[in-house]
């Protein structure tokens, strides 16, 4: 874990962002079409820690974008080239374009500053979307992950953004995977090898000292 010095350097309100990934109804919902990893994310506290994490970055002044994976109705677009992809297209529940499913799920708020990406296609919410112009447009340094799910989605979102030169921070209960004991494994032998790993408190502690400062 960094020191309170090293991970406020870091948390810079004015060239962090804060990305959820795949916080949406139809994965973290009530009904998800992943009961399993939903239950995880709830139960868990991961969502109910990404909802803090969202409150603070809106009144600290950092910006949040929420990553949200959908697909057409017809398919178009959407991968086919591994398992994962043909299970989810025989799913009861189909993360469709402009349905409740592709919603930010409660209690997360979505604010009217915030931007929301959108992908039909791959597993990663930076390759092939507008997020890494949109990050390097808001002047972004560090990026906050969170979100769903520690054995694709989020392992997928740090990796990009590492390669794509930006720093990354991964509170480790802000994310979640199954099963429940898969996710601290992913994070002490994957994700602390190329992000920086804190607690949920450790960041809202440095964007609280940023905010007192800037309000001094």
């Amino acid at each position: 874990m960094p020191s309170s010095e090293e991970l406020s350097e870091l948390l810079d309100p004015r060239t962090t962002v804060l990305l959820t990934v795949e916080c949406q109804e139809g994965v973290v919902g009530a009904d998800s079409a992943l009961p399993e990893l939903a239950a995880e994310a709830r139960s868990g506290g991961v969502l109910a820690q990404v909802a803090r994490l969202v409150a603070a970055a809106h009144e600290g002044g950092v910006q949040v974008v929420h990553a949200v994976a959908e697909r057409r109705p017809d398919g178009r677009g959407a991968n086919r080239n591994a398992r994962l992809f043909r299970a989810a297209a025989r799913l009861p529940v189909q993360q469709l374009s402009g349905t409740p499913a592709v919603r930010v799920a409660a209690p997360i708020e979505v604010a009217e500053e915030d931007l929301v990406v959108r992908r039909l296609h791959g597993l990663s919410p930076l390759q092939g979307t507008d997020l890494d112009p949109l990050l390097r447009n808001l002047g972004c340094r560090t990026l906050i992950v969170t979100g769903v799910s520690a054995n694709v989605a989020v392992p997928n979102a740090v990796f990009d953004a590492v390669n794509r030169g930006y720093t990354v921070v991964v509170p480790t209960d802000a994310i979640a995977g199954v099963p429940s004991d898969y996710t601290p494994a992913m994070i002490r032998h994957t994700l602390a090898l190329v992000a920086t790993v804190a607690t949920t408190d450790e960041v809202l502690a440095c964007l609280k000292r940023a905010r007192e400062v800037r309000r001094a």
